[in-house]
């Protein structure tokens, strides 16, 4: 059934009636920002984009997609290159409004809604000189780093974000909450450390943290005609550095600057 249909539009109006969160249509007000995600190059329109503030709003958000056919997609933080987090004439659950933080320094735990950042995260567990492996972009969202894996900057002394879950509060496509853990649903929380996608939606996370004091870190630039010996650095040096040492290399196109440009071009003005 097509999104656009008369039959889904008279059932979005009741869905509306009785959802708590926010509904946008292409024609309601900040629909066009919330449709956007970080990949630019990305233009999808879905039909609905339905901003939960609860788990109840999930489970009403799935079953409007499950009962009219249409396609679902899922976003936390919305940076997936993919542009997994939008979809073309379907339904998007935006969990944006589920980002709260709660830390217990004691237990050294960490559980975040599915819709938090890193950025959340991070300001809540450093006010407690705790930490866990996270992204390396602080708008990147918890949740699709954690299901993807999750690399980070800690990740060589305590293990990828995945390896740190500890427990996740998961809506499935029938509308049942449960809890994921590894002595609860534990083959349902072995699928979300790494076993794929489309298990349901996330709406919490649990994490382990660990003590985090003093960190040192920062880029280094080098020109593309040093590729070869910065390179061969960097291979000789994670040879054999130390666990607590993460180095990642990249080949990053860069504007020219316009020293650079005048230099190479001397009839030109910046």
């Amino acid at each position: 059934m097509s999104a656009s249909s008369q039959p889904f539009s008279d059932t979005l109006r009741q869905f509306s009636s009785s959802f708590h969160g926010d509904v946008l249509r292409p024609d309601s007000e900040g629909y066009e920002t919330a449709r956007k995600v970080w990949n630019g190059m990305i233009d999808r329109r879905p039909a609905v984009i339905a901003r939960c503030k609860s788990v109840g709003d999930v489970q009403s958000a799935i079953r409007l997609g499950r009962e009219n056919e249409v396609p679902i997609a899922i976003r936390g933080g919305g940076h997936n290159a993919a542009g997994l987090a939008v979809c073309d004439d379907g339904i998007v659950i935006d969990l944006g409004g589920m980002r709260d933080v709660v830390v217990d320094p004691e237990r050294r735990v960490a559980r975040a809604g599915g819709g938090a950042t890193w950025g959340d995260f991070d300001r809540a567990t450093a006010a407690h000189g705790l930490a866990t492996t996270g992204g390396l972009i602080s708008s990147t969202g918890i949740g699709g780093l954690t299901l993807g894996g999750g690399l980070g900057w800690l990740m060589r002394s305590y293990g990828m974000a995945c390896d740190n879950l500890v427990s996740a509060e998961v809506v499935t496509a029938d509308e049942r909450v449960l809890r994921a853990s590894a002595d609860s649903n534990a083959d349902l929380f072995w699928a979300l450390r790494g076993g794929g996608g489309n298990f349901g939606v996330v709406t919490s996370f649990e994490y382990a943290l660990h003590p985090v004091s003093t960190i040192f870190g920062g880029m280094l630039l080098y020109p593309i005609d040093r590729a070869r010996e910065v390179l061969r650095l960097y291979r000789d040096v994670t040879r054999s550095a130390p666990d607590a040492l993460t180095v990642f290399a990249a080949m990053i196109p860069a504007r020219t600057s316009p020293r650079r440009h005048r230099e190479n071009h001397p009839g030109s003005t910046a």
